[in-house]
């Protein structure tokens, strides 16, 4: 049966995603531009960076093909700034004056790829393919973790401080003794716990902690295999 969670993660998954190319030689941007469409694949291009911005939602799905040099602001830069803005587009660098030291300083900032022009059309087309997957995957994880979060939040404060305790592998006794209830009181709470957050097992409760990157009380060392993230393995609702 489809999770209400499992059918917002569909929709948002369904976007079709789009090659952003960014080159100031027109017949490179066009030719781009030709290659991607040719493979049934949306492309945009622009020939500078302040053209790409002024059009640019970071809610669209898809990876940035840029150009290192270009006018005013170089692709360096505007890789710097789509970083400090948190933005994660995967990249890929195209350039016909590269140097080592820039493909090292490029891929360690996170681009996907750095070709050197003139490149395989081929190669182009392989790199665009694992940037659309990598795009996927991220805005997948990120979409899972603000439904976690919406979950978490329906956790009342003292269930929140329970949840906290369950998730150090606290026994419930212990749990008890430190709060200064009384064990059959923290068995309703984490009974409620498990009912709010859609999970029927201790290694969920760990799984959405860890996934909303707000519990770091998650000893290194578990007793159990977490499961992996998907939401056929969780019981949400």
């Amino acid at each position: 049966m489809t999770t209400q969670l499992t059918s917002t993660l569909a929709t948002n998954l369904a976007v079709t995603p789009t090659v952003f190319i960014v080159d100031d030689d027109d017949a490179v941007r066009h030719s781009l531009q030709t290659l991607v469409e040719s493979m049934n694949i949306r492309a945009c291009a622009f020939a500078d960076v302040q053209s790409f911005l002024d059009t640019y939602d970071p809610k669209q799905p898809g990876c940035l093909v840029l150009d290192v040099r270009l006018p005013q602001l170089s692709g360096l830069e505007l890789q710097e700034y789509l970083q400090r803005q948190g933005i994660k587009t995967p990249v890929i660098f195209v350039s016909g004056h590269s140097t080592v030291s820039m493909a090292v300083r490029t891929l360690r900032a996170g681009a996907i790829d750095f070709l050197e022009k003139p490149f395989d059309d081929q190669a182009l087309l392989d790199s665009i393919q694992r940037a659309l997957e990598s795009d996927r995957q991220i805005r997948l994880d990120e979409q899972w973790r603000q439904n976690v979060l919406q979950y978490l939040g329906q956790l009342s404060r003292r269930e929140e401080e329970v949840l906290r305790l369950l998730i150090q592998g606290k026994a419930n006794k212990t749990i008890a003794h430190e709060m200064s209830l009384s064990t059959k009181t923290i068995e309703t709470h984490r009974a409620h716990i498990m009912r709010k957050l859609g999970v029927n097992s201790l290694a969920g409760l760990v799984w959405m902690a860890l996934t909303s990157g707000e519990y770091h009380e998650v000893p290194e060392h578990l007793p159990f295999p977490l499961p992996e993230q998907n939401p056929a393995l969780l019981s949400l609702r």
